[in-house]
């Protein structure tokens, strides 16, 4: 009877013992929670909480954690080590792993020579130089018409047509009539009033031999080459003076290239040429060029170059298509990048200078003249330094992101710091007055979803300088005007800037295409 009650008692010591061995291996392998807050505070110390933000208003800094008074979320801190770097210096700095994931592609200053290879488009047409006029010389009938029409090619002294000329034949029978009297000086007088009346010597040359008049005169060409205008019909009347054909030479031809204004610089009467045609495969023809005409295209923003080239075989023809290439007068060295490496803003250029591997640095720069794939940088860099040139926009976003701004030359820019403020208050962030403004502006496309005096509410895309998703949220109107003549659902395009937490609309247009937020680029555009 008392086997029971000392198993239940052996049972419970048992227990009891792999508790107790079980709490001491636990203590043994971890350290006491004493330990783990010191190690978590440490880990803490070593990086550094530069200030507390909100990722959908970054300009503003706070200087503790919380949650947002703009947006339901809590705030995120900034590091030291990733505000640091690059970012002290006026950069940004990239990771080697984004580096490789964005595709960032660099290229180097080079200093090259201005007078370049410009490649132009042409056409080749007519030379208006090499024109000649029939015109008739006196009043008469026209009898016969040879088989011409425009657009023929002739050979100089083809025949147009037969003319009778009454007044011709009147004026050499009296010539004939005068020589037949002997009397040296009625006959030069008679001759000299034929060649006076417009008779071709040739013609006059004829009736002395002959000593016979001639009625019917025809009318040649003076010069070969394609009747651009034929008028003469036969029976029709003619008039001294009357055009009856137009011909155009072809001996030589030009090929007129459009080029850019921006290498119109670059380009001078005289200057060597080089054209293709592509429907000729044999070696390119060569020329000069001939004119350059002072006045530009207001469509298409380019000048006329014309080039004049012999045209052997009459292989060229009007109409036909031209690749010129134009060799462009020396004009010294200049320092030249990629185009693609430019960033355009509107207001100002930038390109983004390598420091050293992953540290990036705006610099605003002024442009030159474009010569082939690449531009001239006046002044901002030097030659051999290494600018971005392929993923620079994704920096220029995290660089307006941190407040970084370009300044002019080779000079960066201070990037703006946290100031101390009070609990609760947003720190002010320090960068020179104009600068402010252009780092806050951001272009992006939306739908209007509801207009209320001077808030605006849109759908609109992602803005990645902004680290924005798409989203509808409302907008203040700089001016009331700006949304007049929009309604709900109209797609736009707009211009926005921060001030003082408020997102203010400043410009605003619609679209003509529909479009729907959120699927698109976004940000800039």
């Amino acid at each position: 009877m008392n086997t029971q009650p000392k198993k239940i008692v052996a049972a419970i010591a048992l227990l009891a013992a792999g508790v107790a061995a079980g709490w001491a291996l636990a203590t043994w392998r971890a350290p006491s929670h004493g330990a783990a807050d010191q190690a978590a505070a440490a880990a803490s110390a070593e990086r550094q909480v530069l200030y507390w933000y909100d990722p959908m208003r970054p300009d503003q800094k706070f200087d503790k954690p919380g949650k947002s008074p703009f947006m339901d979320m809590q705030l995120v801190p900034k590091y030291a080590d990733e505000a640091g770097g690059a970012a002290a210096a006026g950069g940004v700095s990239v990771s080697p792993q984004a580096v490789q994931a964005l595709g960032l592609r660099v290229a180097t200053a080079e200093k090259r020579s201005l007078g370049m290879v410009v490649d132009a488009v042409g056409t080749v047409q007519l030379n208006e130089r090499d024109v000649s006029i029939v015109q008739a010389r006196a009043n008469g009938f026209v009898e016969r018409v040879y088989a011409r029409a425009p657009g023929d090619v002739i050979a100089a002294g083809a025949p147009l047509a037969d003319v009778l000329h009454p007044e011709w034949l009147a004026a050499q029978q009296e010539y004939l009539a005068v020589r037949a009297t002997g009397d040296a000086a009625l006959t030069a007088a008679a001759r000299q009033r034929l060649t006076l009346l417009g008779m071709p010597s040739s013609l006059v040359e004829r009736v002395e031999r002959s000593g016979r008049p001639v009625a019917t005169t025809t009318i040649t060409t003076p010069g070969g080459g394609l009747i651009a205008e034929l008028m003469v019909r036969q029976g029709m009347t003619v008039t001294a003076g009357m055009t009856l054909a137009r011909i155009n030479g072809l001996s030589t031809v030009w090929v007129e290239a459009a080029l850019p204004e921006a290498q119109a610089g670059s380009v001078s009467v005289g200057q060597p040429a080089t054209v293709r045609l592509a429907a000729d495969t044999g070696e390119p023809l060569r020329g000069k060029v001939s004119a350059i005409l002072p006045e530009a295209n207001a469509e298409t923003r380019t000048l006329r170059v014309r080039v004049e080239l012999p045209n052997p075989g009459l292989r060229l023809r009007a109409g036909m298509f031209a690749q010129v290439q134009l060799q462009g007068s020396a004009q010294g060295e200049a320092v030249t990048v990629p185009t693609e490496a430019v960033i355009r803003t509107g207001r100002r250029a930038l390109l983004y200078v390598v420091d050293e591997p992953g540290r990036y640095r705006p610099v605003e720069v002024e442009l030159g003249p474009e010569v082939s794939e690449r531009i001239v940088v006046r002044r901002g860099i030097e030659a051999g330094q290494q600018v971005v040139a392929s993923g620079q926009f994704l920096i220029d976003s995290e660089a307006s992101l941190r407040g970084i701004v370009a300044q002019a030359g080779s000079a960066a820019a201070t990037p703006p710091a946290a100031l101390a403020a009070p609990p609760g208050q947003a720190a002010t962030p320090q960068a020179s007055p104009g600068a402010a403004a252009t780092a806050r502006q951001y272009d992006t496309r939306g739908v209007v979803v509801e207009i209320d005096g001077d808030t605006i509410t849109l759908e609109h895309e992602a803005v990645p300088a902004l680290k924005w998703p798409p989203m509808t949220m409302p907008f203040k109107l700089e001016k009331p005007e700006l949304a007049r003549g929009l309604k709900p659902k109209d797609p736009v395009r707009f211009t926005f800037r921060s001030d003082d937490g408020d997102s203010v609309v400043t410009a605003i247009e619609r679209q003509a295409a529909p479009g729907h937020a959120g699927h698109g680029t976004g940000g800039r555009p």
